[in-house]
């Protein structure tokens, strides 16, 4: 009897779209545009923390935002309307991630000539976009205080992927059992070259020094 072929599609998958993530990346350093793929879980604060951010560094930086969402523009518009820069809304046709394709896309959508920095705000949760390489600069992630400090251990991808953690909502300190420490601790158990920045997006605190970190980067990236 003949045996039956098994074709391993998860693997495959994953290897092609690090191929085009990488030449995507490649594409990047030769146009001088920075993308940065943004990760959180619902209500995290992606969009709240990306307006503030965005009214810190337009008068500096040309600047792009990315929207994904399943579906609604609501992300979209709300950063149009809050910080003027050039945005566009991806839907992901129920998919619960973006990959390189995806965001080469959008890119191709919004036009990159005239940016320096574009945002992807990915999907919002934390297993599946950590696992797709979007072909981004940089990843970065967003974790809320009523989520918990434990969110490190239970979903070790995403901080492990992560150059950046931003440590939100830490104005509402006072009203969870959160400790800071442990968190912290517990992220650089899984990525010790993580830069981790606490803030609050509704407060502002935190938001310089979040805006001084890419201010850097960029600068790094164009020498």
């Amino acid at each position: 009897m003949e045996s039956v072929r098994t074709i391993l599609l998860h693997r495959s998958a994953y290897a092609d779209n690090d191929l085009e993530a990488d030449a995507l990346r490649s594409y990047l350093k030769e146009k001088g545009v920075f993308v940065v793929n943004l990760m959180s879980s619902p209500g995290a604060g992606k969009t709240t923390t990306l307006t503030a951010l965005i009214n810190n560094l337009k008068d500096k930086v040309r600047i792009g935002v990315m929207e994904a969402d399943i579906d609604s523009d609501v992300d979209a518009i709300n950063i149009a309307k809050k910080t003027g820069v050039k945005s566009i809304q991806l839907h992901t046709g129920g998919m619960c991630h973006l990959d390189a394709g995806m965001t080469k896309t959008g890119l191709d959508e919004i036009n990159i000539d005239d940016l320096d920095l574009v945002f992807l705000e990915n999907v919002g949760n934390l297993v599946c976009p950590a696992e797709f390489d979007t072909g981004a600069t940089l990843d970065i992630m967003i974790l809320s205080i009523p989520e918990g400090d434990d969110k490190p251990l239970k979903y070790p991808l995403v901080f492990e992927k992560s150059d950046l953690v931003i440590i939100n909502k830490i104005d509402a300190l006072s009203y969870f059992n959160f400790d800071m420490e442990k968190c912290i601790n517990s992220i650089k158990k899984r990525n010790k070259d993580a830069t981790i920045i606490p803030i609050s997006a509704k407060t502002g605190e935190g938001i310089d020094k979040v805006a001084d970190y890419f201010i850097q980067r960029l600068k790094f990236y164009k020498e």
